[in-house]
């Protein structure tokens, strides 16, 4: 009798190994892959935006900032 509940207890966690597998691989091959990528994407272009903003600004950014030293110090 042991045996036959060990074996259907073994079958059980098989099948939800087989059921999570199942998901893991729909989710990582479906839409929640794509939007992924997709925002991916979107924080990657984000981020060049940043960094050429930067790089334009460079002066204007840097005269702001000494401005704001020389008034925090200033107090």
């Amino acid at each position: 009798m042991g045996q036959v509940i060990e074996r259907r207890e073994a079958v059980q966690t098989d099948a939800r190994f087989v059921r999570a597998r199942g998901r893991a691989k729909e989710l990582m091959t479906g839409s929640a892959a794509q939007g992924t990528t997709e925002y991916a994407i979107l924080v990657g272009v984000l981020v060049v935006i940043a960094i050429l903003a930067i790089v334009a600004f460079r002066d204007k950014v840097s005269e702001l900032w000494d401005e704001i030293s020389s008034a925090i110090n200033s107090l």
